[in-house]
């Protein structure tokens, strides 16, 4: 499996498992979140999701072969992907992000998507995705502009910096900066997790829904600016991987 499932009073603890390549992203990773999610859903009021090994995750794992597809194929599995922006959305608790070392391209979507980050001090944060030819996909053009602002977000995704876990804090993006961010990202769990349930939902759902009336509109636009991009041909040449350097 390449995400680990463990549930304790309430608190269901989600870890990326493909250490060896710093948790990127392949399709069974996806579809393994998106279980151990439906899991969570019928068993957890809170879950926590972190990454093994040496980073959260370094976005999409580019050494995996360019899938012979068609368009609506292309589709499909971005809207797979996207998936996991809904199921964070949609699941009735709150999801807390623990993140270490790179959360880089679809690994920042996945965390910044959750209701709360807390990164350890050695977190990297940022979108490589133009530097490669590619394009974010997971809600955060919709996102990131309501967390920094415009101006900001263009920055963040035009330039692809890669910013420290401090700077993500002054920028709005992460709520805690810790030594141990699993540790951390517990306690906040469990003292989410003894609040009254309904309480907790519909305060989510309300912050949610006036701040995500378009959230939907971006996903389905950022499909099909992926799709083009794949279509251009301007990622055809070797890239390096998002976590390294």
């Amino acid at each position: 499996m390449t995400v680990d499932y463990a549930c304790h009073e309430g608190v269901a603890v989600l870890r990326l498992n493909r250490p060896e390549r710093l948790n990127a992203v392949v399709p069974a990773l996806v579809d393994d979140l998106l279980a151990a999610f439906r899991r969570a859903a019928a068993e957890a009021r809170v879950v926590v999701l972190a990454g093994r090994g040496r980073s959260f995750c370094a976005g999409h794992d580019l050494k995996e072969p360019v899938p012979a597809e068609s368009v609506l194929e292309t589709r499909a599995r971005l809207e797979r992907i996207q998936d996991v922006t809904r199921a964070v959305r949609d699941f009735p608790g709150v999801v807390i992000a623990a993140v270490h070392g790179y959360a880089l391209g679809a690994g920042c979507e996945f965390a910044l998507g959750c209701d709360l980050v807390v990164a350890h001090e050695d977190a990297r944060f940022g979108f490589p995705e133009v530097s490669v030819g590619l394009s974010v996909t997971g809600g955060i053009s919709a996102l990131l502009p309501r967390m920094v602002g415009l101006p900001r977000a263009k920055e963040l995704l035009l330039l692809g910096e890669r910013v420290s876990a401090q700077r993500a804090h002054e920028l709005g993006l992460i709520n805690r900066v810790t030594t141990d961010h699993e540790k951390t990202a517990l306690e906040l769990a469990g003292e989410i997790a003894s609040r009254p349930p309904v309480a907790v939902s519909l305060a989510k759902r309300v912050l949610d829904l006036g701040a995500d009336a378009s959230l939907e509109a971006a996903l389905a636009t950022e499909v099909d600016h992926a799709i083009l991009t794949s279509l251009s041909g301007e990622n055809e040449a070797p890239r390096e991987e998002f976590g390294r350097g």
